[in-house]
Parts: C-alpha cells; sequence; structure tokens
C-alpha cells in the first residue's frame, strides 16, 4: 500500500504568499544595513543603506496591505513581520550611533528605542498565550512609520557627512590654490551640501526624539495592559 502524501495534521507548508516573501525579504534587509558599511566606502555605504532602508520599510506597509487585501493573511507573517520591523530599527540604530561619534542627544532617544523594544518582547514571552493582549495598536503603527522616517532621514545626513567635510577643508590654503588652478575656487555647492546635512541631520534628530515618545507611550500602554496578569495572587 502506498503512503498517504497528504500532510500529517498540524504540518501544513509554509505559505509562500506574496506578503511573506516580502516580510521575509525584509528580515534579510536588516543585517544587510550593516554590511553596507563593510564592504562599502563611505558616502556609497550610507547612500547604499539608506536605499535599502527605504525600500525594507516601504514593503512594511505592502506586506500588510496585500495580505489583507488578498485574504493571504497568516500566522507565519503574524510572528515575522513584527521581528522584521525590530530588527531593521536595532540594526539601524546601532549603525547609526556608532558613526555619529557617539552623540548624546541620538544615544538616549535610541536607549529609550532599545528599552521598550526589549521590555515588550520580554512582556509577550512572559505572558505566552495570553500575549494576544498586547495587539498592535494604532500608536504603535505610527511609532514604527516615525521611527523608520527618522532613521531614513538620519542615513541621509550621514551620507552627506563627506559634504560637510570638504566644507572644513575650505581653510586649507593649499586647496584653495588648488582648486583655483583648475578653475573650481568657487565651492559655493559645498557651502549649500554643508548646510544640508546640517540641517538634515538636526531634522533627524528631532524626529528620532519623536519616534523616542511615542516608543515609551506605547511601551506604557502595553504594561498597562498586562498589569493585571503580573500581580501575585492573594
Amino acid at each position: 500500500m502506498k503512503p498517504s502524501s497528504s500532510p500529517a495534521p498540524g504540518s501544513r507548508a509554509m505559505p509562500w504568499t506574496l506578503p511573506n516573501i516580502l516580510t521575509i525579504l525584509r528580515l534579510l534587509a536588516a543585517p544587510g544595513i550593516a554590511v553596507m558599511f563593510l564592504y562599502f566606502h563611505r558616502p556609497w555605504a550610507d547612500w547604499f543603506a539608506l536605499a535599502l532602508f527605504a525600500l525594507a520599510a516601504i514593503t512594511d506597509f505592502f506586506d500588510g496591505y496585500l495580505a489583507r487585501a488578498w485574504k493571504q493573511e497568516s500566522r507565519l507573517g503574524a510572528m515575522l513581520d513584527p521581528i522584521a520591523d525590530k530588527a531593521m530599527v536595532v540594526i539601524a540604530l546601532l549603525v547609526i550611533t556608532g558613526y555619529s561619534g557617539m552623540d548624546p542627544w541620538l544615544i538616549l532617544p535610541a536607549t529609550a528605542i532599545l528599552f521598550r523594544e526589549v521590555f515588550v518582547s520580554g512582556l509577550r514571552e512572559f505572558l505566552g498565550d495570553k500575549s494576544g493582549l498586547l495587539q498592535v495598536t494604532k500608536l504603535a503603527k505610527w511609532k514604527t512609520t516615525a521611527q523608520m522616517t527618522a532613521i531614513a532621514v538620519l542615513f541621509l545626513a550621514m551620507g552627506l557627512e563627506y559634504v560637510r567635510e570638504a566644507g572644513e577643508l575650505r581653510s586649507n590654503v593649499e586647496l584653495i590654490a588648488t582648486l583655483s588652478d583648475i578653475g573650481t575656487e568657487d565651492v559655493s555647492l559645498v557651502d549649500l551640501a554643508e548646510y544640508s546635512g546640517s540641517l538634515t541631520w538636526h531634522i533627524g534628530l528631532g524626529l528620532i526624539w519623536v519616534a523616542a515618545l511615542l516608543t515609551l507611550l506605547t511601551g506604557w500602554d502595553y504594561f498597562r495592559k498586562a498589569l493585571p496578569f503580573l500581580k501575585d495572587d492573594v
């Protein structure tokens, strides 16, 4: 008698739908952001990291939208989606913090974001089958959007850093003489890029502080919902 070809109960094949594939690609893109700085020199690493991060962030919208529109929601996607988001944010913040010269105005909101992510993950693990109480809220979605927007702006500012450094070299007499010899002593474009880079960085810092505030608010909301299950029975 031939063995049955039907799958055993509870062993359904992994649903390789387009939304799930997009989620998996976003998860793989997270470490790819750091890898860019291993194989490329700056500012190319900054530009490539920005492009990869932005592309992955866009898929965060489309995988959920397509899953709902095509009725292809799955447990795999529900599990991987928040993991991919957290991996992207955490790895990107580590890279940006490291290359920013440990700017305290960046370290503080980044620490708040990382603390919240670890704290909420611990809550979910502790609650186990009751973790469904900590469903993603609209505020949490705004939090994720704010985080990804701020990180993209900060990557853009990092990419402009080499222009800012070039602007600082204007005080170098030999450089000015060389530029004059080749007929490009007008470095007003460098001034403009230098100003744009600094402005972009400060905008990014403002956005990451907003993201950190939303992150802490959502963390408090999850903790409040979980609090009744954290009390010992009298």
